[in-house]
């Protein structure tokens, strides 16, 4: 299992001192640094900002919105950036929510799935540049019909200018919702998920096997699939102050990241068995009590999403999250908890390189909160 960095969402301005970090991670053997877009900062900006530090690390937008852009334009971000990169970058892809899409966007959210496989079928054709991008579709149409309100009749099918770095850009689609799971095992090269719990191991991998069953003979084998899990790391010694850090995070997702009836980070976190505390902090958070939404959020359901505790307990933990389907745990939290579990998860040699880094870099970095 490799070990990645999710920087999150901004707050009201860049995280201090991110930059002088994932340097850091990257000679220590962090596999990947990934970059999170709501309605502020943006995805593809501060990877290749913070990328063009590094030399090791892969490079992934987690996630870009499909709605944020066309599927030509996020082809040419993603051809801009393997080039840039050298074939380091990663393409994470989501629909986000309701209230995003048509609230910030302006675009209607009806019928996800099907928007998602149009999307992807396009980016597809662009990176492979085999002939003019064409498609006919129900969202999206390459050329644009003559018929098309306020159409000219012009369009043109075309091929980008630039030869792709590489004919295949893997693709990794953020999903909860089961249908979307499958959906990802089907047409992308990996799934990010947004709250994994070991527990629930055996349903995600059922979940995967539906799409593999349909997947189509010329995507990468089932084998290579990549499985993402964004997990919140805080080390401290005393458990209930660790989770008290993650507390807030996961009340604003249930209570706060989608409408009432259509919240679908929720709805994921629902699933694991925690509806009723779940509608309590839901009820909270948009009754506008957002610190009591947060300490009504269960420690056990935190211990179940997280790591958190002494950095002991976090080690032992590990092999648990080490035989789930995950192949690459993406680590949220501050720079201290990061760099402790990357030492926690190489040889002794480098642990050591990784604990005389952390003392430099912690000196300078303060912890930020998830």
């Amino acid at each position: 299992m490799r070990i990645g960095f999710q920087t999150g969402y901004w707050s009201r301005r860049p995280p201090k001192d991110i930059q002088q970090f994932i340097v850091a991670a990257d000679k220590l053997g962090l596999d990947s640094v990934w970059t999170a877009e709501a309605y502020g900062s943006d995805a593809f900006s501060p990877l290749a900002w913070w990328g063009s530090r590094t030399k090791n690390v892969r490079l992934g937008t987690g996630i870009a919105q499909i709605s944020a852009r066309t599927p030509t334009a996020t082809a040419m971000q993603a051809l801009t950036m393997d080039h840039l990169s050298k074939g380091r970058f990663v393409l994470g892809l989501g629909a986000s929510g309701p209230q995003v899409v048509e609230g910030w966007y302006g675009q209607p959210y009806k019928r996800p799935l099907a928007r998602t496989r149009e999307y992807v079928d396009i980016v597809r054709q662009v990176m492979r540049r085999e002939a003019p991008v064409t498609h006919d579709g129900s969202f999206y149409q390459l050329p644009l019909s003559a018929e098309a309100p306020g159409a000219m009749g012009l369009g043109k099918a075309l091929k980008p200018t630039v030869h792709p770095f590489r004919p295949e850009i893997p693709i990794v689609l953020a999903a909860q919702g089961p249908k979307n799971v499958a959906l990802a095992a089907e047409i992308a090269d990996g799934w990010m998920a947004g709250f994994y719990a070991p527990r629930m191991d055996d349903e995600f991998r059922a979940l995967l096997a539906e799409g593999f069953d349909v997947r189509a003979e010329e995507r990468s084998a089932a084998d290579r699939f990549e499985v993402c899990a964004t997990v919140p790391v805080v080390v401290r010694d005393d458990v209930e102050a660790a989770a008290d850090v993650i507390r807030p995070h996961i009340a604003l997702y249930a209570g706060g990241m989608g409408a009432k009836e259509a919240n679908f980070h929720k709805q994921s976190l629902d699933r694991l068995g925690y509806k009723e505390p779940l509608d309590k902090v839901q009820e909270l958070y948009l009754a506008g009590r957002k610190e009591e939404a947060a300490a009504a959020v269960p420690t056990q359901l935190v211990e179940e999403i997280a790591l958190v505790g002494p950095a002991e307990k976090i080690r032992r933990e590990l092999p648990t999250w080490e035989k789930t389907a995950i192949t690459t745990l993406l680590v949220q939290g501050d720079p201290a908890s990061m760099l402790a579990l990357l030492a926690a998860t190489q040889d002794s040699s480098l642990a050591g390189r990784a604990r005389s880094t952390a003392g430099s870099l912690l000196a300078k970095v303060a912890p930020s909160k998830v």
